[in-house]
């Protein structure tokens, strides 16, 4: 279970308001915990907690393979243009890393929260060579650089930027 508390959250929250990216990243592995603590920071926040794998499926159901890959970014988009309140708190987006949408996750993390403060679950780890995402041989398996961190994050594995 996560140690970190939705108040802790929600100070990182509070000071990506002035970063260029204004995103915070809740790190840790599957099954750890994180949307409890998103649902409180939902709570607390008096914002919706979005289900990104349900509401984009929703959205891409009748699209091609090939319809569902031009426009991933712009659904999701989309969707965060349309949800009220702020921050905007993400929750369940491994669909944005399935193969077959050709997609780069961060890179759309990053680009939603120019505009607004997203708060995302991330299924992975920090160290200090970068951010993973999933584990090594896993077909969605992801590794970002650390000079790719240009965000704030909160992992229990000691991680705090």
């Amino acid at each position: 279970m996560l140690k970190i508390q939705p108040d802790e959250l929600m100070q990182k929250v509070e000071a990506a308001r002035d970063l260029y990216h204004r995103l915070v990243l809740l790190v840790a592995p599957a099954g750890a915990g994180k949307t409890a603590v998103l649902l409180q920071l939902a709570g607390k926040a008096s914002v919706p907690c979005v289900n990104v794998n349900l509401e984009v499926s929703r959205r891409m159901l009748d699209m091609t393979e090939k319809q569902r890959a031009l426009r991933a970014g712009t659904v999701l988009g989309e969707i965060v243009d349309a949800t009220v309140g702020d921050p905007v708190i993400l929750d369940n987006i491994e669909l944005l890393f399935d193969c077959s949408l050709q997609q780069d996750p961060l890179r759309l993390l990053k680009d939603l929260s120019r505009n607004r403060t997203v708060v995302a679950s991330w299924n992975g780890a920090i160290s200090e060579n970068g951010i993973t995402y999933a584990v090594p041989g896993h077909p969605e398996y992801r590794r970002y650089a650390r000079s790719d961190i240009d965000f704030l994050y909160v992992s229990d594995e000691g991680g705090q930027s």
